[in-house]
């Protein structure tokens, strides 16, 4: 009688962890190629047409077309003395422009232009679901504007969180880079799961890599068959791989989010060429905010401009 009672509970475990498995992957697809957009208010325009009022800076919407014929939305922001150095910002997952505005503002203040677009999907650009960086011809795009219309002398990049993957994942295939900064990276999509999966039990990626990893593995099927896309090849750390351009990656050592070893294996994968500043007592892209002048100065220094 005992025995038969375990054997239906059995049964009945393996049935729920199966169906949890497949619905619960397919969810978390879901989810995250439609992360919530956080709107650009006129506010907040009229603040950035202000502030580019004070420097003497020229504020300008632009927009391009993506390779698929999704617009693409951005400020570009020139100073009055231009050093030549153009500088694209790349936002974080569920937010715009205007949570890298702040280093905008700071670096025309040092006489970089600034390119500031909205992601794919997020604030007011185009496009139904976030890719990770799998169309970084975004960034490319971005990049053959801005020879076209600024004849910038260089371009760099600062992204944070999912700007900075998508920017690392830009750079085999954009070579017009002269220097990029990363912040808060994850070394691939596949590893940012497992993560993701143990937060909530402080295990770091383990419990991702064993109890859940069937359920990570149902939502990549889910997004390759419902989208076509290869979430395997979301993976800044094979990216940097082939990269020449000198990346400085940032990490805070309380970042719980993406943990700090996701900038380590990135660094792994190219030492040459890259550089890592782990950051104590910074949470998610809060290098800034924990160590303001050593952060301001290393990306200036990061980005040099010759002649001015």
């Amino acid at each position: 009688m005992l025995r038969n009672v375990l054997r239906r509970t059995f049964y009945v475990l393996v049935c729920l962890y199966a169906a949890g498995t497949i619905f619960g992957g397919i969810y978390l697809g879901w989810i995250a190629l439609h992360p919530g957009r956080r709107p650009l208010n006129a506010q907040y325009e009229q603040l950035a047409a202000a502030d580019a009022r004070t420097e003497n800076a020229e504020l300008r919407d632009v927009e391009i077309t993506a390779r698929d014929g999704v617009t693409l939305r951005a400020w570009f922001i020139q100073p009055a003395q231009p050093n030549g150095g153009t500088v694209i910002l790349l936002h974080g997952v569920s937010d715009n422009r205007l949570g890298v505005y702040g280093y905008g503002r700071w670096l025309v203040a040092n006489h970089y232009s600034v390119l500031l677009p909205d992601s794919r999907a997020h604030g007011v650009s185009g496009g139904e679901i976030a890719t990770y960086g799998l169309l970084e011809t975004d960034i490319h795009r971005w990049a053959s504007w801005l020879v076209q219309n600024a004849h910038p002398s260089c371009i760099f990049g600062l992204g944070e969180s999912m700007g900075a993957a998508q920017l690392l994942q830009s750079l085999p295939a954009e070579p017009r880079f002269c220097a990029a900064v990363a912040e808060s990276p994850f070394s691939s999509f596949r590893e940012v799961a497992y993560a993701r999966f143990g937060r909530p039990f402080h295990t770091g990626p383990w419990l991702g890599k064993t109890f859940f990893r069937p359920t990570i593995a149902a939502g990549f099927l889910y997004v390759r068959l419902r989208y076509g896309m290869n979430m395997e090849d979301a993976s800044p750390e094979h990216a940097v791989e082939t990269t020449h351009i000198p990346v400085l990656l940032i990490h805070g050592l309380d970042d719980i989010n993406i943990p700090p070893y996701h900038s380590a294996r990135i660094l792994a994968h190219n030492p040459t060429n890259s550089v890592l500043w782990n950051v104590p007592g910074a949470v998610h892209t809060g290098a800034h905010q924990t160590a303001p002048q050593e952060f301001e100065h290393k990306v200036l220094s990061w980005f040099p401009v010759r002649g001015f």
